[in-house]
């Protein structure tokens, strides 16, 4: 599977991130089976009093509508993170739009983000407890968003639903420590679970950057820096049934 994670730092003009973005994805390979951008690619958190229910769009709206338009024309699967427009808060949502433009399937975040003086949940909505996947490229991908890395068991029940790869776009708040955390939690999660992990991240000012894919073992196979970059990588499915004949710490478990 050929993946391309874009980094990309949104900001609070919908319209002018849709016409970044698709500069980004103009510059793409028609070569690819995935393509991820970051958690709230469509328009940005703001501060704490930006109203996001305002900004949210249902899933027919502009943003899926221009997804789909590129995704037709790079014969390619988009993953990208959007709010979702409900009759009460937004949900902070992933959509997967497929190589015909159709969107397959959806993840609404689960584990918002009300840590480090911040409050997700003042503004958005929490998604149901379940395991969302979708296979691509004869591989099976979980998915998850930002906050929920913090969350092992979430990642455990992906797993346990038989995935190849956790795909988690995020936009990971800058600070003291986050990097580190963030370099540490996505190779625990490799780690622990023998699975690919694909985390595509804003970058900027505010946030951390630094997306980046690892394999079954935790080693990274790219990293971008703070900027928009676009971290291209190829990942084989074979390779996690060698790593898990080595370290078999999945079927040793004695709990569940």
């Amino acid at each position: 599977m050929r993946v391309a994670l874009v980094q990309f730092s949104s900001g609070l003009d919908s319209m002018s991130n849709r016409r970044r973005i698709g500069k980004r994805l103009d510059a793409l390979d028609a070569d690819l089976d995935l393509v991820i951008l970051p958690e709230a690619a469509m328009h940005d958190f703001g501060d704490s009093g930006h109203d996001l229910a305002a900004a949210a769009e249902a899933l027919d709206g502009p943003f899926v509508t221009f997804l789909s338009e590129h995704a037709r024309r790079l014969g390619t699967t988009i993953v990208a993170g959007m709010f979702e427009g409900t009759d009460a808060l937004p949900f902070n949502t992933l959509v997967v739009i497929g190589p015909d433009g159709s969107l397959r399937t959806t993840y609404r975040k689960v584990h918002l983000y009300d840590s480090f003086g911040y409050r997700e949940s003042d503004r958005l909505a929490p998604g149901d407890i379940a395991a969302t996947t979708v296979e691509i490229a004869g591989l099976r991908l979980g998915l998850m968003t930002c906050y929920d890395l913090r969350f092992p068991e979430f990642a455990r029940v992906l797993v346990d639903a038989d995935i190849d790869a956790l795909v988690l776009p995020a936009a990971w708040v800058a600070g003291e420590h986050k990097l580190h955390h963030w370099r540490t939690l996505l190779a625990a999660r490799a780690i622990e679970n023998t699975v690919f992990v694909l985390a595509s991240a804003q970058g900027g000012e505010r946030y951390t950057g630094h997306s980046m894919a690892l394999d079954p073992m935790g080693q990274v196979l790219g990293e971008t820096g703070e900027d928009d970059q676009t971290l291209l990588v190829e990942i084989d499915r074979d390779e996690i049934d060698v790593v898990r004949d080595v370290n078999p710490s999945l079927s040793n478990r004695r709990m569940s």
